[in-house]
């Protein structure tokens, strides 16, 4: 089977300090013009979808990092999605959103509504929300903790799901001469009471044209990998190393079994930084120049971020990285992933910066269009990934070069399709589509009368 192909897109590119390189669309956080070409750039290359993390604040650091920071302001995903469905036909749309500081019933709303424009294209990247900031603009003091964060997620994904089976996929007749617009008892009304949420419901959106828009999840912790064994359809996640893929891959898999689910129900597709040259030569110099773009400011900015806590002004940035600190109330998989990364290689504190900078944790892959190719393929063919979440260094022209020199060769070898499977993301994925769950337990109600 083909490999997967998401385009993890992030205004001017994934590199910390994108937008200063000159081939960026310097304003590509507001920028709708941006977002349309390289939208319809991943949708000629046949990807599955693209996808926008998102969080529900602006993430702290210093003043003297912050104006150095050229990712801060963007769309908000749903409603850029909204527009974009509009040019495009096939390419699918993931957008993050918090089940930490969203309600149910706006969240199920807009994400069925998204499905009905794009014709079943949406797909939901849900998250509990690492940024501690985040707190503050909706009136609370503190940040949740992490446990009841996922606690909290895992009733929110219910009740969403829930609502989005308020109507049958026939529940609409549209009657003229009767009079009839929808028959009542494809009608069904939630009525949830639980520990986070009472929401009574029905939605005031027909069932989406997938059931659901695809469920995306992107925790790698300990609850974050059982809500994804429980709820999700495709895994976003970080390796650095093909073990540690390997481990994540069987792990997940591996819990599938215990929620009635099969490993054919769930994709895992790593995040992939990839820097492409006609040369290996080439492709370092590429890599060196993005590197020689980063402020002192934003190098010591960026090991704060993970050093909370820890006194860094006795250290050079030439000074073996000390032991980061051992837990997080932000994103902890995340922590553990740079932990093992500062540890295995005995990074100094300017090599950790380095490697973070790219891509904050996922993996780094330079190289010709070849090697490049030869490095996704290892990992598909080896039990460590379903396909890939691309994440371009530089927009749009990092996209470019992946679909116009590495798709043919991944084409070529049997490893990605050469026209799109169906009209819905699902189709795409190779998803089926979720039945309506009133509708199921009707049915197996009458199995046992019978």
């Amino acid at each position: 089977m083909w490999s997967s192909l998401g385009a993890f897109i992030q205004s001017t590119g994934h590199h910390v300090s994108a937008w200063r390189h000159p081939d960026a669309q310097i304003d590509a956080g507001f920028n709708f013009e941006h977002y349309k070409e390289i939208t319809q750039t991943a949708q000629r290359g046949l990807f599955d979808a693209v996808f926008l993390a998102d969080s529900p604040g602006v993430w702290g650091g210093e003043p003297e990092t912050q104006k150095r920071n050229g990712k801060l302001v963007h769309f908000e995903p749903v409603t850029l999605f909204s527009a974009l469905s509009s040019v495009t036909q096939n390419i699918g749309f993931i957008s993050t959103a918090s089940t930490t500081y969203e309600e149910p019933y706006t969240l199920a709303r807009k994400f069925a509504s998204l499905d009905h424009l794009s014709k079943g294209r949406a797909g939901w990247n849900v998250v509990t929300t690492g940024n501690e900031n985040a707190a503050l603009n909706f009136g609370l003091e503190h940040h949740p903790e992490h446990s009841q964060r996922y606690e909290r997620a895992e009733e929110f994904v219910k009740v969403v799901k829930g609502l989005w089976d308020s109507w049958e996929d026939d529940a609409f007749i549209r009657d003229r001469e009767s009079g009839i617009y929808f028959e009542p008892d494809k009608l069904h009304i939630l009525n949830h009471k639980g520990k986070h949420f009472s929401v009574k419901g029905p939605l005031n959106v027909g069932r989406p044209p997938q059931g659901y828009p695809v469920i995306v999840q992107a925790g790698a912790s300990e609850a974050g990998r059982d809500l994804a064994a429980r709820t999700a359809e495709v895994i976003f996640t970080a390796n650095q190393t093909l073990a540690d893929a390997q481990e994540f891959y069987a792990d997940v898999k591996g819990r599938l079994a215990q929620y009635e689910r099969s490993p054919e129900d769930l994709k895992i597709m790593p995040g992939a930084f990839p820097i492409i040259g006609r040369t290996e030569e080439e492709a370092q110099e590429k890599y060196e120049f993005l590197q020689s773009l980063i402020h002192p400011d934003v190098a010591w900015g960026i090991l704060r971020n993970y050093y909370k806590g820890v006194d860094l002004s006795k250290y050079s940035l030439d000074d073996v990285a000390p032991e980061l600190p051992s837990d997080t109330n932000n994103n902890k998989s995340r922590l553990k992933l740079v932990r093992d990364l500062a540890t295995r290689g005995t990074l100094t504190l300017r090599q950790l910066y380095l490697s973070l900078a790219t891509a904050r944790g996922h993996r780094t892959i330079l190289g010709t269009p070849e090697s490049i190719a030869d490095q996704l393929e290892e990992w598909f063919n080896n039990g460590a990934a379903d396909g890939f979440n691309i994440m371009p260094p530089i927009l749009p022209t990092g996209l470019d070069d992946f679909i116009n020199l590495v798709v043919p060769i991944l084409q070529k070898r049997g490893l990605f399709r050469t026209e799109y499977e169906g009209s819905t993301l699902r189709e795409n994925l190779g998803l089926r589509r979720p039945g309506n769950q009133f509708v199921v337990k009707q049915a197996n109600e009458r199995l046992v009368l019978a």
